[in-house]
């Protein structure tokens, strides 16, 4: 349990924009902040950061909260664990009861898998600098390699002892559930009662998550025994999806952001040499064909990413067609080809840190133009290869979505081909519409929305509702309730229980803005004023979810509007009275529409004349009433 003095610390200090800003590459857009939502694949940013109101909001899909929600949603987390996720990111102590390892095994499940995952990546890193068998074998290979401390710390590199059960006997001894290392796959059961650990007698690389919690590992023999692989990766499991992660990303998405640039390598090593280098901004996707998932990882904090091959000529071709998945995302590709059997690890270390840097900038070349010069080579003279290759090219300018960028490719590539730039435009074109056509008749499942976006049934606002109307009045007391107003002919008050108050005989038919005025109403009465953040952290998820899309827009004002065109746009809170008024007598109107059609179809069925005479008289009070809120409405119009 978590006092709440500490919960209250914790959320003061946790500041919305630098908790999404670890996930998120956000640019500043107005008073707001912009990026691309981590919550669902978008190539255009729709996810918003208010800095002022401490919340988020994504437009796209719909998923908007506080600091505490955002680390709930991204990390799969319970409260309790996003409150200390925080609280380590802040420093700030959290006084609570240490649990045992017994306990914290059944606290919930996937929480187990992380416990377990920290467990042994520490038990790999002390058996390396505390045994004799781990510094002579695992930490030896390390220093071979040329790997110093400091990178041997940071990425938390281990060694896992050459016998059948070391980590599985130690773990199960210290409390730890047998399930849940096998679950995460460090052992593995034989027979019913038989055990092993499945890195026995490897260096160990551990795999960390976007925010750092070891969530897999790989390890690397030391044998030359062929028969046994040279890599053993962990299996997929509740917290480790190989095709989502990235090796190296958490320590380098900072320096990805800063240098709006990633490197994209392929093995561990290589990560931890050009890491080493002092180049920070580099990942590897593990030796695992890269996905969509993990160039959408790196779309969130740069849209360059600069491919480092070790000049196998074999390998490039493969993957070369798999690569086009980067420009479809939208992201700009170049490619470095380390020669003479170097790799970005050999490299580096042969030759240092600034030539490394040096070679980079001096051989870096556009992935399109690459890929054109390696097919052009490989087709020779043979026209038939050659056709087929210009035609593969053609297919990876069209998966570009940028149509300037795709002309400037066309024309470089058909001067590096000798064919017409027409015939170039022409063949992309067909690409171009075939792939509308098929889009048309087969939608992107990833581009709908989710089905439970809008809940269990679409949205539907008839003409009789007063939706839009009663939310209206939501927003206008979460933004302006705490306002205190010196209107003429009202004494000083605040906005909010003006409002509650000239709504004391309006009913709300929606349920969370009959919750929102509700509350108002229940604290006013005690004498306190809600304010915004109360209804942002509601308990009640549907009641917190409506209040930060109330108080959240997709649309600013441009500045050009005064700046250019000398226009001035007034803004609402310039007259708050009728901002606030004209929300007030617009659902009035609405209520008083209701009665009216009712008792017009009261009068209509009614068969005694004495009940409709009644009816009638009851009719034109109340179009009386409707008639001095339309009078008041037109005013307010007018101004």
């Amino acid at each position: 349990m978590i006092p709440q003095e500490t919960v209250d610390k914790i959320l003061e200090a946790a500041r919305i924009e630098e908790v999404v800003g670890d996930f998120v590459n956000l640019k500043r857009r107005g008073t707001s902040l912009i990026g691309l939502c981590p919550f669902h694949n978008e190539k255009t940013p729709s996810f918003n950061v208010s800095v002022s109101k401490g919340i988020y909001k994504c437009f796209g899909c719909g998923m908007g909260g506080d600091s505490v929600r955002f680390i709930m949603d991204h990390e799969k987390a319970a409260y309790p664990d996003a409150l200390r996720f925080l609280a380590n990111k802040y420093g700030i102590e959290i006084a609570e009861v240490e649990n045992t390892p017994e306990e914290q095994a059944v606290n919930n499940r996937r929480e187990s898998l992380y416990i377990v995952s920290a467990y042994a990546a520490k038990f790999f890193h002390q058996q390396m600098l505390e045994t004799e068998e781990g510094n002579s074998v695992g930490l030896s290979y390390f220093r071979e390699r040329g790997f110093r401390e400091d990178i041997i710390k940071k990425f938390e590199l281990g060694y896992s002892p050459d016998s059948w059960a070391a980590l599985s006997e130690k773990a199960v001894a210290e409390g730890f559930n047998i399930q849940f290392l096998e679950e995460t796959g460090l052992t593995i059961r034989k027979d019913k009662d038989k055990i092993y650990d499945r890195f026995r007698g490897r260096v160990m690389f551990p795999i960390h998550s976007f925010t750092g919690r070891v969530i897999g590992f790989g390890g690397r023999t030391l044998k030359t025994d062929k028969a046994v692989p040279k890599y053993v990766n962990s299996p997929e499991s509740d917290i480790y999806h190989k095709s989502n992660v990235l090796y190296g990303l958490y320590f380098a998405k900072k320096a990805m952001r800063d240098e709006d640039n990633c490197y994209l390598v392929e093995g561990y090593a290589d990560v931890l040499s050009v890491n080493q280098a002092g180049v920070e901004n580099v990942v590897a996707s593990s030796g695992t064909s890269l996905t969509v998932e993990q160039i959408r990882l790196i779309g969130r904090f740069t849209k360059n990413i600069t491919i480092l091959y070790d000049g196998d000529e074999a390998g490039i071709k493969a993957s070369l067609r798999g690569l086009d998945m980067i420009l479809e995302e939208g992201l700009n590709v170049k490619v470095v080809l380390f020669a003479d059997g170097h790799d970005p690890d050999s490299y580096v270390q042969k030759f240092g840190s600034a030539a490394f840097k040096n070679y980079i900038n001096q051989n870096q070349k556009d992935f399109i133009l690459f890929k054109t010069s390696v097919l052009l080579k490989d087709a020779g003279t043979d026209p038939i290869k050659k056709a087929g290759m210009i035609r593969e090219v053609v297919e990876s300018i069209a998966k570009i979505p940028d149509s300037i960028k795709a002309s400037v490719f066309i024309r470089e590539c058909s001067s590096l081909l000798q064919i017409e730039e027409r015939s170039l435009i022409s063949e992309l074109n067909k690409m171009r519409m075939g792939k509308v056509k098929k889009e048309n008749f087969a939608p992107r499942q990833e581009e709908m929305p989710p089905d439970d976006l809008f809940g269990d049934e679409p949205p539907q606002q008839g003409i009789d509702s007063d939706e839009h109307q009663e939310k209206e009045i939501a927003r206008l007391l979460l933004n302006y309730g705490h306002e205190l107003v010196h209107w003429d002919g009202i004494t000083d008050t605040y906005i909010a229980p003006y409002v509650i108050s000239n709504l004391s005989d309006v009913t709300f038919d929606n349920a969370e803005c009959s919750l929102i005025v509700a509350e108002y109403k229940s604290k006013l009465e005690e004498g306190e004023l809600p304010s915004v953040q109360d209804f942002i952290k509601h308990s009640n998820r549907k009641l917190a979810d409506l209040a930060i899309s109330l108080v959240s827009s997709p649309y600013q004002l441009s500045e050009n509007w005064f700046a250019k065109r000398k226009i001035y746009v007034k803004d609402e809170k310039e007259n708050l009275r009728s901002t606030i008024l004209g929300g007030i007598f617009h659902l009035k109107k609405r209520k008083v529409d209701h009665i009216l059609k009712n008792i017009r179809d009261e009068i209509q069925t009614e068969q005694n004349e004495e009940n409709q005479a009644i009816l009638m008289r009851r009719y034109l009070q109340v179009k009386e009433v409707e008639k001095g809120i339309s009078q008041f409405l037109g005013s307010v119009i007018v101004k």
